[in-house]
């Protein structure tokens, strides 16, 4: 897997030892299984406009667009689930993939993990695969990377089911990029407070005195932008509206992917 980035004075830049673009576009066009590193690599603090572009294979399954990630069944067919070994204890949850196939691009959402798939395998939902090759082959080679989620308007925080003033689990919905870290300030204090990550993709602080709300809540998602929200009251299974959407990352990619570039050799989509 290779990538790179121009950045703001107009430097071109590429990784694991790639000097041109026809070199870039070279590696791109193996299907090799993805090594090891990290799967879905993220921009620096500072968001330039660098990602990891990897080359995989996808294969189909019926779920309901919740999955491991613990998200509300959705009528969007347009999910997948990601390898147990690129999972990350559920930090892939809601980030969105550019996926190139045999036949078609698509952008999925994260929603699942897959529990026998070996890293850098998306197993899609059926609707998803059809648009990228024809399902009777069962198992096709995709070239994929992460992309800003096509959301609408402000997060959403979502409690758990069974929260309380000493158990208070969240977790954020309708984000743009995926989340890095959720901190929690109870009212009158000055601290912040981390909460931690679970498996199945909340937050979780615990309290022996209670919680003070309103609570604040500081986001950051993996680009190290960070917004603020706040929540009135405990609410299990409830919703508050945010007031705020994580900024768009700004930058030219040079990974092959963007428009008037070509496609991979073996896929028969255009930009």
């Amino acid at each position: 897997a290779v990538s790179g980035f121009i950045d703001a004075a107009g430097s071109r830049t590429y990784s694991a030892g790639v000097t041109s673009r026809a070199g870039l576009c070279a590696q791109m066009a193996i299907l090799a299984g993805v090594g090891a590193g990290s799967l879905l690599a993220d921009a620096v603090p500072g968001c330039p406009a660098s990602f990891e572009d990897l080359d995989g294979v996808a294969t189909y399954y019926t779920g309901d667009g919740g999955g491991n990630c613990s998200f509300a069944p959705s009528a969007d067919v347009m999910y997948t689930a990601v390898a147990a070994p690129d999972w990350a204890g559920s930090a892939e949850c809601g980030r969105c993939l550019e996926v190139w196939g045999p036949e078609a691009r698509i952008v999925v959402r994260v929603v699942d993990q897959c529990p026998e798939c070996p890293s850098g395998h998306l197993d899609l939902s059926p609707q998803a695969f059809d648009l990228i090759a024809d399902p009777i082959q069962g198992i096709v080679p995709v070239a994929f990377r992460s992309i800003p989620c096509p959301v609408a308007g402000s997060v959403v925080i979502h409690q758990k089911d069974g929260v309380n003033l000493w158990w208070f689990a969240l977790q954020i919905r309708n984000h743009r990029y995926a989340i890095a870290t959720i901190e929690l300030r109870e009212a009158g204090s000055a601290s912040w407070q981390p909460m931690a990550r679970q498996e199945y993709n909340y937050f979780l602080l615990t309290s022996g005195p209670g919680l003070d709300f309103p609570v604040d809540l500081r986001i950051t998602d993996v680009h190290q932008h960070a917004i603020l929200e706040s929540v009135a009251a405990v609410a299990p299974d409830g919703d508050t509206a945010g007031a705020h959407q994580f900024p768009r990352c700004a930058g030219l990619f040079v990974d092959g992917f963007e428009s008037a570039t070509t496609a991979p050799w073996w896929s028969d989509s255009t930009p």
